[in-house]
């Protein structure tokens, strides 16, 4: 039977991820056995337990979340690549936005992927000529008059991407925003902003479903 594109996207998608994990677990054990030198068992274990506690209901959240959005092949290399939330998801995006083609169907996947593929080539060639160039650049770097811009590198960039889509039909926005913003001012979510992804993602669905049915959206009527 001829395979199709999703069915090889898969193939491949498992092996890259596959191979990944285990070079993730190889290159430190490689390393604790060429010096001998191994971690306390106890401490290993309440280290993983601890990391798992966050990242496992964050990893979830984003493959129910990013996968609908990227399609398949996009979604196994953005997940094996990383920056999923500041690079490659604005990225896809944006690309997809250009080339006028919809998530959830073979063209809007192929699109994400070579968005990703294409950022994350950036990503490795810009950190490359950073790792070449960090002494000299150094002092310009830690330095106090562009502290105040790196502290706020996060902001500037959500900000404006937040910008561009809210732009396009600011109602969308109105009350996953006024939601966080009501959280964020009754507690600190600063150490559990990732379990806000499914949350804050349901509610927005909810939200614009009800705008839909209403005939409150840009361009829908009732």
């Amino acid at each position: 039977m001829k395979k199709t594109y999703q069915d090889e996207m898969h193939i491949l998608g498992r092996i890259s991820g596959i191979t990944v994990l285990l070079f993730i677990f190889l290159i430190p054990t490689v390393i604790c056995l060429y010096f001998n030198i191994f971690p306390p068992f106890n401490a290993l274990l309440k280290g993983i337990l601890m990391i798992c506690m966050i990242y496992i209901p964050i990893s979830i959240a984003e493959v129910f979340t990013y996968a609908p959005m990227l399609g398949s092949s996009a979604s196994y290399l953005v997940f094996v690549t990383g920056n999923l939330t500041n690079l490659k998801i604005p990225c896809a995006k944006m690309a997809m936005e250009q080339c006028e083609v919809k998530s959830s169907t073979e063209e809007g996947d192929i699109i994400a992927t070579l968005s990703v593929a294409a950022s994350s080539i950036t990503t490795v060639i810009i950190i490359l000529i950073g790792m070449i160039l960090i002494k000299p650049i150094e002092p310009i770097l830690t330095s106090s008059t562009l502290k105040p811009a790196f502290d706020n590198i996060l902001p500037a960039l959500f900000g404006g991407l937040g910008a561009y889509f809210i732009r396009k039909d600011w109602k969308l926005a109105v009350v996953p925003l006024a939601v966080i913003i009501l959280i964020s001012v009754i507690t600190d979510i600063s150490s559990i902003l990732g379990i806000f992804i499914p949350i804050m993602g349901g509610i927005s669905i909810l939200s614009s479903r009800i705008m839909y049915k209403k005939g409150w959206l840009t361009g829908v009527k009732e």
